[in-house]
């Protein structure tokens, strides 16, 4: 398990060519997912342990990727918390959260009686994996799934989210204090269960200044991460937008901080130093281009990294439904070919 060089990279220690794998690479630009999604519903794949095992296979023995990450959503764990969700085909809450009363009502899940899906599948990957790849393990940010659950769907202004932080901050405590708290237990579930490295979304963690991420965002992201049980299991950060902020992002304690491409990479691992590692950084839409300005950009980023140990190569966000997977393929031959230091 060690001998990984996804693993490697995590800790900043050297590797023998840069480490790559894509946020969503499980997902809809391969044919070969569609054919299974066809069959059923989001919500039945996620809940369906060896569908969403063979999800999560697909790309690895195509992609030829240095890490697989398990198939599930973010919302998954929010849903026994007692929200109504469905797809439509973006999550919908048919009753979000907006009071005190709301909040109180929201239940811890009983993570192995609740969700028991999720934690099969990592044990089915872990088996189909051993020796070949390391298995990501993931959940939402407190922050992100407070978006979900108090908007009850995404939004373009956060306006209910934003009003409850500003006008019933005490309920807002109330809500992150609950969603921190299953978050902890979800996520150390999935250790418990053989995931090899966490990643913690925050898809909306960029939508606030940076004075209200530091009080509103940072400490429920902080306690979350100090309260993982994390020895021997990295912790990916991934907080979109956060170009500006990266200082603070660092203080929430990750080993690996994830950049979207908003960022010089070169400019963001001089900002956080050495002692943490850093993932990123492809605009996705370059996989719509031709193959030698993907190659050039492929090569500029690893260019702005310098060598430096402890860089993990994926895109600025999760890959498009579009994309031509040959050109995720062709990006992913690319990175291993220009960083081999064989």
């Amino acid at each position: 398990m060690s001998d990984y060089r996804f693993l490697k990279a995590c800790w900043g220690e050297p590797v023998d060519r840069t480490p790559v794998w894509l946020m969503r690479q499980a997902g809809r630009y391969l044919p070969q997912y569609m054919a299974v999604r066809s069959k059923v519903t989001f919500l039945e794949l996620c809940k369906t342990p060896e569908l969403a095992a063979e999800v999560t296979i697909q790309p690895i023995d195509y992609l030829g990727a240095d890490a697989a990450i398990l198939f599930s959503d973010i919302l998954t764990p929010v849903e026994p918390m007692g929200l109504k969700l469905d797809f439509v085909p973006g999550p919908v809450f048919e009753k979000p959260v907006r009071t005190q009363a709301d909040v109180d009502a929201l239940r811890i899940p009983v993570m192995e009686e609740d969700v028991p899906y999720v934690l099969e599948t990592i044990r089915i990957l872990r088996r189909e994996f051993e020796g070949r790849v390391p298995l990501i393990g993931f959940g939402g940010a407190p922050f992100t799934l407070a978006c979900y659950m108090v908007e009850g769907k995404g939004s373009k202004d956060f306006a209910h989210i934003k009003r409850m932080m500003y006008a019933a901050p005490e309920v807002y405590a109330a809500l992150m204090d609950k969603i921190t708290e299953m978050d902890r237990q979800y996520l150390n579930a999935q250790i418990a269960a053989g995931a090899q490295a966490i990643q913690i979304f925050d898809t909306w963690g960029g939508i606030v200044s940076p004075s209200d991420y530091e009080k509103y965002i940072l400490p429920y992201t902080t306690k979350l991460i100090n309260g993982l049980n994390r020895t021997g299991v990295p912790i990916i950060h991934f907080v979109k937008g956060a170009g500006t902020m990266l200082d603070l992002v660092k203080r929430a304690g990750s080993d690996v901080v994830g950049l979207d491409w908003h960022i010089n990479l070169g400019k963001a691992r001089n900002l956080l130093g050495s002692e943490v590692a850093v993932q990123g950084n492809l605009d996705p839409t370059v996989l719509y281009a031709p193959p030698a300005h993907i190659e050039r950009e492929v090569q500029r980023i690893l260019d702005e990294n310098g060598g430096r140990p402890g860089h993990i190569f994926n895109l600025g966000h999760g890959i498009l439904p579009t994309v031509p997977p040959e050109h995720a393929k062709f990006m992913v031959e690319c990175v291993h070919r220009l960083s081999s230091k064989g």
